[in-house]
């Protein structure tokens, strides 16, 4: 099941004729190669944005597969539209949500309120706990900003070492970052693969848990005696938090981030329990834990429990809203991109070149969707581009595929997208400034951290994969 199958026009949804090429699949092959590598070099040598790269990429492919340059153009709208039309709309929404939540104070609140009650050997535990509840409606980068200066705080305040909390943080916010809908990656993958987003999300949260416990607080004492004693940096004031006497209630922020994950989760418990698409109650599931009524409805809630209740008027809180929107257009742009080049690759034969191949090599779909998304990862340094890249290459693979292991096709393909985070990914810079690391420090920190959480995830869904 698609994202969101009603929100795109049936100009956009309807699939283009394939694209013709008259070469082999050793053509077709050379095709997927030449036009990755050049996206690589386009991002991380010429520092070309990945949109143009993508778009550039996606007519290399097709010229070296043979295919004519008009219907080049029907293909890549076509999926240029159809990516935005679904995911676009739910990347807007959840930085509606965490933007509302950074601002009215309500991340401060969640951390305040755990710390307060937890003792200073559980703070590693406590801060991945409040790394994966805060990163449930935040994107990575935002959650970084906002949680660094309480990881200071804590480190000074409680006379730890700085890794020992700060791994753990970063491990909340990577794990749900890649695994967990609504984040974009994962979104996009659902949407390539017609995975059951309810379903994606119960097995995300279902492996995410294990993976954290293990790449955060337990690889976090590794990481201290590898990395050493660090100086703790001041620490700042999150940009864009609220500095206002009246502040959310700790019940309040946390039922409105949790309310589109609880409506999702109840439409796959009603997909398996009810089991009637023409059920009364099957179909009010159906419709509340969509993802797009579910972010809906949580961004509205946050309106009254997080804005109004720091003493926003109602121009501020439209305010907040609007300037959400700005920072978060260059990632749509790239995730339609990588739709248009996702459909490209479909078009040409690719995706049923690697289903042959696939075959004959005797590789699990699983595992060659997790080995795509690694090397490109590694190449490009952007978790979003090797999970769209991956998807689109081993889409064909989930079209007889049950829903469970559509759901942890998209799992394996976002836990690739992880692997080894070094100097061509920005996240890597912004960690390591934050903390204060050299790039020594930082590859045996957050580097292995990354890697630790891609190579638990995938032991975590193979076996999954052979009980469910």
């Amino acid at each position: 099941m698609s994202i969101a199958p009603t929100l795109a026009p049936t100009l956009l949804a309807a699939a283009p004729p394939a694209l013709p090429h008259t070469g082999s699949d050793s053509q077709l092959l050379l095709a997927v190669l030449l036009s990755i590598g050049a996206i690589v070099l386009l991002i991380t040598k010429l520092k070309l944005h990945p949109f143009l790269a993508l778009t550039l990429g996606s007519g290399l492919l097709a010229a070296v597969a043979g295919a004519p340059f008009d219907k080049l153009l029907s293909s890549f709208s076509t999926g240029f539209g159809s990516t935005v039309a679904s995911v676009g709309l739910l990347i807007g929404l959840g930085a509606m949500l965490g933007k509302l939540l950074a601002d009215s104070g309500g991340a401060n609140i969640i951390a305040d309120t755990v710390l307060s009650r937890t003792g200073n050997r559980a703070l590693p535990w406590a801060m991945a706990l409040i790394a994966a509840v805060l990163g449930l409606p935040l994107f990575f980068e935002v959650g970084v900003v906002l949680l660094i200066p309480i990881v200071l705080l804590v480190a000074r305040r409680g006379n730890v070492p700085l890794m020992r909390v700060g791994i753990p943080a970063l491990a909340g916010l990577s794990v749900l970052h890649g695994l967990v809908p609504p984040h974009p990656g994962p979104l996009v993958a659902v949407d390539a693969l017609k995975a059951d987003l309810g379903i994606t999300l119960a097995l995300g949260l279902l492996i995410a848990v294990p993976t954290l416990i293990i790449a955060g607080p337990l690889f976090a004492r590794v990481a201290e005696r590898w990395v050493g004693p660090l100086e703790i940096p001041a620490a700042t004031a999150p940009e864009g938090t609220a500095e206002s006497e009246r502040t959310p209630s700790f019940g309040a922020v946390l039922a409105t981030i949790l309310l589109p994950v609880v409506l999702m989760l109840g439409k796959a418990l009603a997909d398996v329990v009810i089991d009637d698409p023409k059920a009364v109650g099957q179909r009010v599931f159906d419709f509340i834990g969509s993802p797009l009524i579910a972010l809906l409805a949580a961004t509205l809630l946050a309106m009254l429990t997080l804005g109004r209740a720091a003493g926003f008027d109602k121009a501020r809180i439209s305010d907040t809203v609007g300037k959400a929107l700005g920072p978060i257009a260059g990632i749509v742009f790239i995730v339609g991109a990588g739709g248009g080049f996702k459909q490209t690759l479909i078009d040409v034969g690719v995706g049923n070149a690697v289903s042959e191949w696939s075959g004959k090599w005797h590789i699990s779909a699983l595992l060659l969707g997790w080995l795509i998304a690694v090397l490109i990862r590694l190449a490009t340094g952007s978790a979003t581009v090797a999970t769209i890249t991956a998807a689109g290459i081993v889409s064909p693979l989930a079209a007889n595929m049950s829903s469970t292991h559509a759901a942890l096709l998209v799992l394996a393909i976002g836990a690739g997208s992880l692997f080894l985070s070094h100097v061509n990914d920005a996240g890597f810079w912004l960690v390591k400034e934050y903390f204060g690391m050299s790039v020594g420090q930082t590859l045996k920190s957050w580097s292995v951290m990354e890697t630790v959480i891609s190579v638990v995830a995938i032991a975590l869904i193979m076996p999954l994969s052979l009980i469910i």
